[in-house]
């Protein structure tokens, strides 16, 4: 293509959405209509400069127009209760459910790797003992021992903000790193499990591990699920990389990011649940099958709240993305 010939069959229309984008007066119906259909034509001519005879200078220019016409076009809007009232009940909850053929697996698979540990570490004395000297591994598993005294050793308040923290930074690192195709979600996620593991099988061999099930099972049910599902939804995103599907790679990974971003959000409520959990009913006084009983009704809301809204919104054609008017405008690519 000659890019000269092509600028000056077209650079009439661009100085023209130029010239209506400066007009400080209102614009009529007609010059609207104008001016839509001049940044869809000019959006056009953009992918084809791109495509077939790129030049730095005028790309940026043209970028810098149809930002400029993008901005006149959609207008401009600020966030409000309403938005937080949709991500809440719409975007987040059908992110998780789209997701849900990645999470439920790793959720499985990280158990069983979790109880495999737990059974390891439990029946092989010589396994113990390289974790720590027996001495240590009684003052961690004996009444009253470190175990038990993890969770009521500061101030409720401050252990379950500590707890949030930790837990919404590792949520948050699923999320991000999937995208090094998924290589550091599955470390994170073997990390967690041996720690999990370890736990099973040290309480297990003390012949304490009721006390110990008691404990983990409150806030363990939904901040593990939270962690699965980051896990699940990075392995996911580290996937497009490979597999983007019918859409662009770059396209894929925008959009599957933009949902990642956003769920990053709606877990970090989830985990200040099971924080608070974790903080005020884990070390309370409550019988252990309330405590248990909590944990599970968290867990069974966490799943209903997926399941049914999450549900709903994905049939109806929620992805979690952006809306439409919000995405960064996409261009057809000249073959």
């Amino acid at each position: 293509m000659d890019l000269d010939v092509y600028v000056s069959a077209h650079r009439a229309e661009w100085d023209r959405l130029d010239a209506l984008l400066r007009r400080r007066r209102r614009l009529n119906g007609a010059e609207v209509d104008e001016l839509v259909a001049l940044y869809q034509r000019t959006a056009t001519h953009l992918s084809v400069i791109q495509s077939s005879a790129p030049d730095p200078q005028l790309t940026g220019r043209l970028s810098q127009l149809l930002a400029r016409a993008r901005s006149a076009v959609t207008g401009t809007r600020r966030a409000s209760w309403r938005d937080v009232t949709r991500f809440l009940a719409h975007g987040f909850p059908a992110a998780v459910y789209r997701s849900r053929h990645w999470w439920i697996p790793t959720a499985l698979l990280s158990t069983v790797v979790a109880v495999l540990l737990g059974w390891w570490i439990g029946t092989h004395p010589e396994v113990q003992s390289s974790i720590a000297a027996p001495e240590q591994l009684r003052e961690l598993t004996r009444p009253g021992g470190e175990y038990e005294t993890y969770y009521s050793s500061h101030p409720a308040a401050s252990f379950a903000a500590q707890v949030w923290t930790n837990n919404a930074q590792a949520a948050a690192m699923c999320l991000v790193l999937g995208i090094f195709l998924g290589l550091p979600v599955l470390w994170i996620l073997l990390l967690n499990m041996l720690n999990l593991g370890m736990g099973i099988g040290l309480m297990s061999s003390a012949g304490r591990l009721d006390v110990f099930l008691g404990l983990i099972l409150p806030h363990g049910l939904l901040e593990l699920t939270a962690v699965f599902v980051a896990a699940g939804t990075g392995l996911r995103l580290g996937w497009t990389l490979i597999d983007p599907g019918p859409r662009t790679r770059r396209a894929a990974l925008a959009e599957e990011g933009r949902a990642a971003l956003g769920m990053a959000i709606g877990l970090a409520l989830i985990l200040f649940i099971s924080g608070a959990i974790e903080g005020f009913v884990t070390p309370s006084g409550l019988p252990t099958w309330a405590r248990i009983g909590i944990g599970i009704a968290a867990e069974l809301a966490f799943l209903a709240y997926v399941y049914v809204l999450g549900g709903r919104a994905a049939r109806a054609g929620g992805i979690g993305d952006l809306e439409e008017p919000e995405r960064s405008a996409a261009v057809p690519t000249a073959a």
